[in-house]
């Protein structure tokens, strides 16, 4: 067995004997390492009951029984020499202790010091002189090999001897109780049977025996030769035996001083130290197991305390008390057989918390929402309100504001039906009991009554949104401040994770140690508690994130409800459960989200309140009482509804569009109303219209002159007094003089009562641009077909259409003409850029009364052209002079003058009579070329030149034609 470096040391020379024998010298034992075992834990899993607990092995320090040699179990060098094994069993280390046995490099001792060959130097030397006295001795001594040749000669006979004894003998699985083998040494046919011959069978046997003994003799003289030749070698090994058995007995005696000596160590100076490091720990084990006895009598006091805090209403602090139970069951008392059942029944109590959370949030919203809207407008119990907006969150029942909506459309309601039957207490008309349902007794008010009706809803609905935009705003800074608190948690994790990475990564045992220690020596409530701040004074941090627990002991002496023992209170922050309760607060993004439903619920409440009062206007309307209103009254209503809808979108920053709707559509038939109306109204008086020229009253004059200030207004009306100023003649427009009928003057105040409809009501401007140009082009139309068509004559009753009536409707198309464009600017003001392309109305109705009034003119010289065809027909150049023909046309001219002049300015009257004086041109220049007179100087030439100045002269003395160019010389035909 090849030796290890700690059991081959340097071989000395024994200085005790003079036979030369080396013997191995003794180095210094290698002392005893012991592995470094950790104290066990200071709360094991259960508990021994056995008093040495801290050594489990056998003592060193204490003696037991005394060892002895035969106390060895296992003679090593027998069990490798073992004659039975065919051949050594190589791997029978690696099979016991495996592979790594003979694999893993044996590092050097540290006890053996490094052998130099410098340090063999004495040894050889003295070892030369002996090899020289050896090499004289073999010179001296006989040849070995003859002495060799002679035992070869006897190892020959021997050998031949032992080849006689039968294999069977040399077999290493020899074994008599083998059947086989037995039956092959000892076969039965030598054995006396019962029916063989006797004296055969005993001579069989003996033989047999006598072969035994003498195998038996050659192997005993075998053994014997062996033995002599090794003599020497037995001789030595008994003699080293004896040494060896020395050795030990001076090896006892040292270990049995070194034990008395360890012993009165371990006497003196490590039982007593031993004895308090127990203590000690036995000390902390105590401590530990008080410490779990209080947390567990906390915890035993969880569900009562639980159900006192629901008593009033402290559902945060009882979900934090249960958090903070699961928690300590989770982590400090597992396992604890009589908690078995505490987790679950923690876990139902937190679902009827959730189910009571909700259950009283919405008996808030509907006692918050039912109450009088005239009390102080603070927000109803906001503690509460608080306080459960924060539990909701915390076990993230994020849908509550869905209760609050719902709660929001039943207190619309009943407000609508309040005020409606405060209004009716004080009408006696309407029998409520008679007409019960809300929209028939609303259609049975007067509109003054339903309008302080509508008016009175609206206050109330303004009241209802303040009211819930600040219960909005409380809820709003409770998710703000879980927002925040969510920040700050994630920058403070982020911080303290990175000086916790580092400060582990430097000493880990360091943390682990003053762990260790604060959890031993911690009083407070929580051993949690006490590794959490173990941790952050590692990290530098000085804010303490566990929650706050204050345990108190109190006598209810009065009461009988609370134990006399007392029960555990615990008071916990707000700000402190939003920090400690992190894992169970929403994320950002879900508190985000909850955020934009607050926002979304002032929006709700808004559209909630302009759906009832859409139903509100809606009721009063199916009648189509809304649609007779006055001017006047739907204007008021107007203004009355768009001053709500901009209060409700100032307060809750939420365009509405139902109410605007609906008064869309009240306006869009308003409108329709109003137009047809006044379409039928224009009708009627252009059927009655006579077209002679009316006396303008005053307030006409008036309303004219304020349209000639840029105000398109009604002015209002003035009791008539005896001072009031006579109707005038004519209509006065920025100097010049208009010669009106009645119509134009009321279609004037039926355009500005448009105009003013567009002041009030904004929303209506496209739809009454259209239904206004719609107007104007009736009246053209109209008039058109009585005038130019001569319906009037079918329609009134008139004989004949004149040139006074045709002269007096294109005066009155001017007059329209001439406020087109000032109702496009008042119009183009009220529209959006967008919408300029309706403007474009305007501009056709311009084009169709300009072409009227072209019209107009061009009938006016179609009849004196007519004349003129029929009187030059028949005119004759002959005496007398000037001729009757000439003298008739000069009369018609004359009558034509008189007609119009008074009716159309001067410039106009200038422009008819040089058209009127073409034509005549036109006749009278075709008629004598038919008759053959020409400019030659003739007597028909002379009589012509007379009649034409007489025309001339006639033509020039009437008014305003004085300057006339009437160029007559054009009625003769040029020469060629």
């Amino acid at each position: 067995m090849a030796s290890s470096h700690s059991s081959s040391p340097v071989p000395r020379p024994s200085s005790e004997g003079r036979d030369g024998i080396f013997h191995k010298e003794q180095g210094p034992s290698a002392p005893h390492i012991r592995a470094i075992r950790s104290l066990p834990d200071v709360c094991p899993k259960e508990p021994t009951g056995e008093g040495r607990s801290l050594c489990n092995g056998p003592s060193v320090v204490e003696e037991h029984d005394r060892w002895t040699v035969y106390s060895s179990k296992v003679n090593l060098p027998a069990a490798l020499n073992d004659p039975r094994l065919a051949k050594r069993e190589s791997d029978f280390f690696t099979k016991t202790w495996g592979l790594d046995f003979t694999e893993t490099e044996v590092m050097p001792s540290f006890y053996l010091p490094i052998i130099t060959r410098e340090q063999f130097g004495p040894y050889l030397q003295e070892m030369t002189q002996r090899e020289r006295v050896h090499e004289r001795c073999k010179t001296i001594c006989p040849n070995k090999d003859d002495v060799d040749s002679i035992s070869s000669i006897n190892h020959d006979k021997s050998r031949a001897e032992l080849e006689q004894v039968p294999k069977i003998f040399m077999r290493p699985n020899f074994a008599l109780e083998d059947p086989s083998t037995f039956n092959a040494v000892l076969p039965w046919s030598h054995f006396p049977s019962a029916g063989g011959k006797s004296s055969r069978d005993g001579a069989s046997s003996k033989l047999l025996q006598e072969k035994l003994s003498h195998y038996l003799d050659v192997v005993e003289v075998s053994i014997a030769r062996q033995i002599s030749l090794r003599s020497d070698a037995f001789f030595h090994a008994m003699s080293s035996q004896h040494e060896l058995q020395d050795r030990l007995k001076e090896t006892q005696q040292a270990v049995a001083v070194l034990r008395s000596k360890t012993a009165a160590m371990d006497r003196i100076m490590c039982k007593g130290p031993l004895q308090a490091l127990r203590t000690t720990l036995t000390r902390n084990n105590c401590i530990k197991l008080h410490n779990k006895l209080k947390l567990m009598a906390a915890v035993h006091q969880t569900q009562p305390t639980v159900q006192l805090l629901l008593s009033t209403s402290e559902f945060v602090g009882a979900l934090e008390l249960i958090a903070t139970t699961k928690e300590v069951l989770q982590q400090e008392l597992q396992g604890i057989h009589s908690f078995r059942h505490l987790g679950s029944q923690l876990c139902e109590l937190e679902k009827l918390i959730d189910k009571m959370m909700v259950e009283d949030f919405s008996m808030y919203a509907r006692s918050d929402l039912s109450r009088s809207l005239r009390e102080e407008q603070q927000v109803l119990e906001k503690e509460r309100l608080e306080s459960l907006v924060f539990g909701l969150l915390r076990q993230r029942k994020l849908d509550f504001l869905d209760i609050y909506s719902e709660e929001m459309i039943i207190a619309a309601k009943a407000i609508v039906a309040q005020c409606v039957a405060d209004s009716l207490v004080n009408i006696e008309e309407i029998d409520t009991e008679v007409v019960t349902k809300l929209a028939d007794q609303m259609r049975l008010m007067a509109f003054p009554q339903w309008f302080e009706l509508l008016k009175n809803i609206f206050d109330c609905f303004l009241l209802f949104l303040q009211r819930i935009k600040a219960t909005s705003d409380v809820i709003r800074n409770v998710v703000l401040e879980a927002l925040d608190s969510n920040h700050k948690n994630r920058l403070l994790a982020e911080a303290s994770s990175a000086a916790s990475s580092c400060e582990v990564s430097q000493d880990p045992l360091l943390l682990k140690g003053e762990a260790e220690l604060a959890y031993l020596t911690h009083e407070g409530l929580f051993i949690s508690d006490a590794l959490s701040e173990a941790r952050q004074e590692q990290a530098g941090q000085d804010q303490n994130f566990a929650a706050s627990v204050r345990v108190q002991q109190s006598r209810d002496e009065s009461a009988g409800s609370i134990p006399a023992c007392g029960v555990t209170e615990i008071s916990v922050s707000r700000e402190q459960s939003l920090m400690s309760g992190d894992s169970l607060m929403p994320t950002e993004v879900e508190l985000n989200r909850v955020m934009s439903h607050i926002q979304e619920l002032l929006h709700t409440a808004s559209d909630i309140s302009h759906d009832r009062c859409v139903k509100v206007l809606t009721a009063r309307a199916r009648d189509g009482s809304l649609e007779r209103l006055s001017s006047a009254e739907f204007v008021s209503l107007s203004r009355t509804i768009e001053g709500f809808v901009k209060d409700t979108e100032d307060l809750c920053g939420r365009r509405s569009v139902s109410l605007r709707g609906a008064l869309q559509s009240q306006a869009n038939r308003f409108v329709h109303r109003f137009h047809e109306e006044r379409k039928t109204k224009l009708g009627l008086l252009l059927d009655n219209e006579r077209w002679k020229q009316a006396e303008v009253p005053t307030e006409f004059q008036d309303l004219v002159n304020s349209i000639a200030d840029g105000k398109i207004t009604l002015p209002e009306r003035k009791t008539s007094g005896p001072d009031d100023r006579k109707p005038a003649e004519f209509l006065l427009v920025n100097g010049q003089k208009y010669a009106v009928v009645g119509t134009v003057l009321l279609l004037i105040r039926m355009f500005l009562e448009y105009c003013r409809c567009v002041n009030d009501i904004p929303s209506i401007t496209t739809d009454m641009l259209t239904r206004l140009s719609d107007l104007l082009k009736h009246f053209n139309s109209r008039c058109c077909q009585l005038v130019l068509g001569a319906g009037a004559l079918q329609v009134v009753g008139l004989k004949t259409i004149t040139t006074r009536n045709l002269a007096l409707a294109s005066r009155c198309l001017q007059l329209v003409v001439h406020y087109i464009p000032i109702i496009r600017a008042h119009f183009e003001t009220k529209l959006q850029p967008k919408q300029f392309s309706v403007l474009r109305h305007f501009d056709h109705i311009t084009k169709d009364y300009n072409d009227h009034i072209a019209e107009i003119s061009a009938k006016l010289v179609a009849i004196m052209d007519s004349l003129f065809e029929r009187v030059l027909s028949r005119y004759e150049v002959k005496a007398p002079m000037p001729s009757t023909c000439f003298r008739n046309v000069c009369k018609q001219m004359a009558k034509m003058h008189e007609a119009i002049f008074e009716l159309l300015p001067e410039e106009q009257t200038q422009m008819l009579f040089l058209r009127i004086n073409a034509s005549f041109k036109m006749h009278l220049k075709r008629q004598l070329a038919r008759l053959g007179v020409v400019n030659d100087g003739g007597p028909q030439h002379g009589l012509v030149v007379v009649d034409v100045a007489f025309y001339t002269e006639n033509i020039q003395a009437l008014r305003s034609l004085e300057r006339l160019d009437l160029n007559m010389a054009e009625i003769w035909e040029q020469k060629r």
